[in-house]
């Protein structure tokens, strides 16, 4: 019969509330408050992790760029980008980059490097020069000289014109003929005594004097046409004359504002060589300039007027000779350290922005936009694996940039595009960017196995400790830790009891009483809500009974669901027994998360048994609720069962294992070892205490083994039991080697002092059947038989029997 509560408080199994929690003793620390200690800079645990991140932040070869991986709230991203700024702060600042246009070819414009810091001078001198140009060039052709020079060069064409025209006159009127202009042109008109011969008159002279006169304008209109031929002439001789001289005008504008940028990038063969062309693009160009400045040729013959033309500054046709800053705008002190938080393909390798203008989409070389990846030229760039992988085309860019060592600017639009467009192609600039990724491990597991490309470009694995041992010395450092967060945040100091429970927390988050959670994000958290309730309550100094608070208060906001399940067990919607004793009935433990916060969920466990043909089955997985690792549990109970009983008779048993009132998927192994206790109760006839709650799995020797969770799992059933009244008939058994994760909660460890509560810890199965029934399991002696009455002989028995019942019923059965 099972065991009553007194004889449940003296079991040797029970675990004594000392070894139920460790304690982090507040005696132990040598300070009144932590602001009493020296800041802690470093980090604890880590060291692995700083060795690598050391190594890849200072080795100078292609494919060493890092891959931090690790669990949230370790402090990698913080911690990473402080060292890699100060590793920054020792390297030189890298090279400038501008784009130019190129005359040559306008769709292919050109990537200039320059010293750090001259990029931005540069572009300032190109600007002033050319602003300088819009108010110098038109005052230059407005000036006296230029007029009085144009006039002349133009005088010497028309008078040579006009002297050819006159001769012609003059030898017409010696023929009593003038040469006129009309609208219509030059035409020829006989004279008369008071002018020009009016056509009436000229229609009533004789008919011999007329056709005299008309041999002679004939004739005159043959030396016209001549004239006439050599009018273009005279054009284009006009023309260049003025061309000539605009030229010379602006050589010498152009060339005196441009000296001095050329001066100030001689020692730079390639800038230098772009203010060349450029100065003689912008003597070609003047007339931009001249329009923009409304100039009117408003003098010489008509055939050299021109409208004036409206251009403005902003004219896209000047952006040809200004200068893109593209990356470098002289203020860094060192090598630049980016973060980019949105790395997408643009954001990365850079884009070609586009304008719209009348009704179309116009783009040049001064809307090409840099990307991280040039922002990080010479430093380190900083990218979330996991969003780098969600961005299109940007993961395989960013290796294709980091092999070939050159960052090509290129729009996801030209991978896909079917047909070919046109667009500009701008100079590739060389990469030496040291990548350092963050991600999980599974993720970095995952492109370790499935990205041929990944180990070759990633070679640095910075891989942070979830945990770190539990010494007095990580102790004292958690404590130096917990004051410089505290001081950093403006957060009141801690007490030596409150860094003393932070720790045992810092514990319980590890699940494990030797380890403390490295997860400071966390850690920082905690503090802060700490804060916030000590402020509350008044206090100056932060104490155990506001971390105790800020806990409860977390735990407050999550435990929603889980209150929700106790309901629904107290109301008895879900059937589970904490009294009483049954057969083949257990109580299972498992662990739900839900949104950062675990806890234990207590379920029914039910077996059967009848003649068979050596079935064990579980009904999780017959119809797809149950995962592998479950399945996997309950084939080795059933290998334990056919190796251990019955062993000369063939298998007879007829069995099913199934979770009552279980809607969800059910996986992993840690329930195996209570299912076998539900089967071995069931083939004894054995009740089993429902007051306990078993977790644990089990191999096929019948030795149980450790599982997650079991501070949550412990948690779950306590809370039940409380609701419904601890008696000292109530008890968690867990496995042995759980012992060492144990870090429950205070109200837990008061119950079991208080003998309400126990917790157990087996090795066995045979240690485990004789708890949770009061009889003993039984070994089995010299003669082969286990001794009468114990759970082993009643299982074998049984099994026997089952055995023989198959055995008739085989032989009853008429031969067909």
């Amino acid at each position: 019969m099972p065991d009553k509560p007194a004889d449940l408080a003296s079991h040797p199994m029970r675990l004594a509330p000392a070894r139920l929690r460790r304690v982090c003793d507040p005696k132990a620390f040598k300070f009144k408050t932590t602001a009493d200690l020296a800041p802690f800079d470093g980090l604890i645990g880590q060291s692995r992790a700083l060795e690598a991140l050391d190594l890849g932040a200072r080795i100078d070869k292609p494919g060493f760029n890092l891959f931090v991986l690790g669990e949230r709230g370790t402090a990698r991203h913080g911690t990473v980008r402080g060292m890699i700024e100060a590793y920054a702060k020792k390297l030189p600042v890298p090279a400038d980059w501008i784009y130019v246009g190129n005359i040559d070819q306008p769709d292919r414009p050109r990537a200039l490097s320059l010293p750090p810091g001259r990029a931005a001078k540069f572009k300032a001198a190109m600007d002033e020069a050319i602003d300088e140009l819009f108010a110098l060039i038109p005052s230059v052709f407005e000036s006296a000289e230029y007029q009085a020079r144009r006039r002349t060069a133009l005088d010497a064409v028309n008078n040579d014109q006009e002297q050819a025209f006159e001769a012609l006159n003059e030898k017409a009127r010696g023929q009593g003929i003038t040469l006129m202009r009309t609208q219509a042109g030059f035409t020829f008109a006989p004279l008369a005594k008071d002018g020009v011969m009016p056509p009436e008159a000229f229609n009533v002279l004789p008919e011999p004097e007329r056709k005299a006169i008309i041999e002679k304008i004939e004739a005159l209109q043959q030396d016209l046409a001549v004239l006439i031929e050599r009018l273009p002439g005279w054009e284009r001789e006009r023309r260049q004359r003025v061309t000539d001289l605009d030229r010379e005008y602006a050589r010498l504008a152009v060339t005196d504002v441009m000296k001095d940028v050329a001066a100030s990038v001689a020692d730079l063969p390639e800038v230098h060589a772009h203010v060349e062309t450029t100065t003689a693009e912008l003597i070609k160009h003047v007339g931009l300039f001249r329009a923009a400045g409304h100039i009117k040729r408003d003098d010489g013959p008509p055939q050299l007027m021109q409208p004036a033309e409206t251009i403005t500054e902003n004219d896209p046709r000047f952006r040809r000779f200004r200068v893109n800053l593209f990356v470098g705008d002289g203020t860094k002190t060192c090598a630049p350290v980016v973060v980019e938080d949105n790395p997408s393909i643009g954001n990365l390798i850079g884009r070609i922005e586009q304008q719209a203008q009348m009704g179309a989409l116009f783009t040049d070389f001064t809307l090409i936009r840099p990307g991280s990846l040039h922002l990080a030229n010479g430093g380190y760039l900083l990218i979330d694996a996991r969003r780098l992988l969600l961005e299109p085309y940007a993961w395989e860019m960013l290796k294709r940039c980091l092999r070939a060592r050159t960052i090509t600017i290129e729009g996801p639009t030209d991978r896909m595009s079917i047909m070919s467009m046109q667009g500009l192609k701008p100079d590739p600039i060389p990469l030496s960017t040291k990548v350092i990724l963050f991600g999980d491990r599974q993720l970095y597991y995952a492109l370790f196995e499935g990205d041929p490309d990944f180990a070759e470009l990633f070679k640095i694995a910075v891989d942070f400790e979830d945990t770190v041992d539990w010494t007095d010395a990580t102790a004292n450092d958690y404590a130096k830790l917990i004051g410089s967060i505290a001081r950093r945040e403006g957060l009141r100091p801690l007490s030596p009891a409150a860094v003393a429970l932070v720790v045992e927390e810092l514990a319980r988050e590890a699940e494990d009483a030797k380890k403390l959670s490295l997860r400071i994000g966390n850690l920082a958290d905690h503090l802060r809500e700490a804060d916030f309730w000590a402020g509350e309550a008044g206090h100056k100094v932060i104490d155990a009974a506001d971390i105790d608070r800020a806990s409860a208060a977390w735990e407050r906001r999550h435990d929603r669901v889980s209150l929700r399940g106790q309901e629904m067990i107290e109301r008895e919607i879900m059937l589970v027994d904490t009294a009483g004793a049954k057969v083949g009935q257990i109580n299972g433990l498992s662990v739900m998360s839900l949104g950062g916060y675990a806890f234990g969920k207590p379920s029914r466990i039910t077996a059967r048994v009848r003649v068979g043909t050596g079935q064990v089955i579980d009904i999780e997985r017959e119809v797809a609720l149950g995962g592998p690792l479950h399945s996997k549990g309950v084939l080795i109970l059933s290998s334990y069962l056919a190796s251990r009983y019955a062993l000369d008779r063939p298998p007879s048993l007829h069995a099913s294992i199934a979770f009552e009132q279980s809607y969800g998927g059910v996986d992993g192994d840690s329930a195996s070892s209570t299912e076998l206790y539900a089967l071995l109760s069931a083939l004894s006839d054995v009740p089993i205490r429902q007051g306990f709650a078993v977790t644990g799995s089990v191999n096929q020797r019948g030795e149980i083994q450790a599982i997650g969770g079991v501070n949550d799992k412990i948690k779950g059933f306590f809370a039940l039991c409380k609701t419904r009244g601890l008696d000292g008939t109530h008890g968690v058994m867990i496995p042995r080697a759980n012992e060492q994760h144990l870090m429950l909660d205070r109200a837990i460890v008061e119950a079991v002092a208080a003998g309400k509560f126990h917790v157990f810890s087996v090795a066995t199965i045979d240690e485990g059947i004789a708890l949770l029934t009061g009889v003993a399991a039984g070994e089995r002696a010299a003669d082969g038989r286990y001794p009468k009455d114990t759970i082993n002989r009643r299982v074998e028995d049984k099994l026997i029997a089952f055995a023989e019942m198959r055995r008739e019923f085989a032989a009853s059965k008429p031969i067909a």
